[in-house]
């Protein structure tokens, strides 16, 4: 439990230090998953003592967070541009490609990401990887042909000369994202050319996103026992 609460403190620290890049009149672009949870607590605190910002959420979650908490927020189509993006990330890697998704919603974040001046992602130091892939890569995908799809995937990991089980989130009772779609975790165990693998997947009918985020980050704050370092220059 302790050692829970700690990685908690730590997720907090990295949420406050992205903080600190937050000026009044800013559009920003509000992340999903338990780091992105602090960043929108703290925003929260920010907004009630007087900061003035407009937001739009990744996914239903954050914007019911966000809403009860008094920050205003709307939608991409009513605010098409973002001046910054804070986000968690599942892995990051030292020139900060992103593996992204392990909160189900990849999709929305990638297109909020895409649609910000600049994204910083806040991680725990267990979240910094040489290489990325010992997370399960999380993939998007459209249920109607699911088994032809996930094929389809598993013969592109051959043709890079991957491998790894692709499996279902939920199994049985699938986990079905806010755009009503399912996602397939795929355990490759390292990905050495993230751009191919990229490229790869996009061109395959079915697939709707994947969980590569690569160019997006223009930093990292990470939390250390005792600091935050920044990767990158915001």
């Amino acid at each position: 439990m302790a050692a829970n609460d700690n990685r908690e403190g730590l997720k907090r620290e990295a949420a406050r230090r992205a903080l600190d890049f937050v000026e009044p009149g800013m559009r920003l672009g509000l992340g999903t998953g338990t780091t992105a949870r602090h960043f929108v607590d703290l925003l929260g605190e920010k907004v009630a003592a007087g900061l003035k910002v407009r937001c739009v959420a990744t996914s239903e979650a954050t914007f019911a967070q966000a809403k009860g908490l008094g920050i205003p927020i709307t939608t991409l189509d009513d605010m098409p541009e973002l001046d910054l993006t804070v986000d968690g990330a599942d892995e990051v890697d030292p020139e900060l490609r992103l593996i992204k998704g392990g909160g189900g919603a990849l999709l929305r974040e990638k297109i909020v990401a895409a649609a910000s001046r600049r994204m910083a992602v806040i991680v725990d130091e267990a979240k910094v990887v040489a290489r990325l892939g010992a997370f399960p890569l999380p993939i998007e995908v459209v249920p109607f042909g699911l088994v032809s799809t996930r094929r389809h995937i598993e013969a592109a990991f051959a043709s890079l000369g991957l491998a790894g089980a692709t499996n279902l989130r939920g199994g049985a009772k699938p986990f079905v994202t806010d755009g009503g779609h399912y996602i397939v975790d795929c355990g490759l165990g390292a990905i050495p050319d993230p751009e191919r693998l990229a490229a790869t997947l996009s061109t395959i009918p079915g697939v709707v996103e994947h969980g590569l985020f690569i160019g997006y980050a223009r930093a990292a704050f990470v939390a250390r026992s005792g600091a935050v370092e920044t990767l990158g220059r915001l």
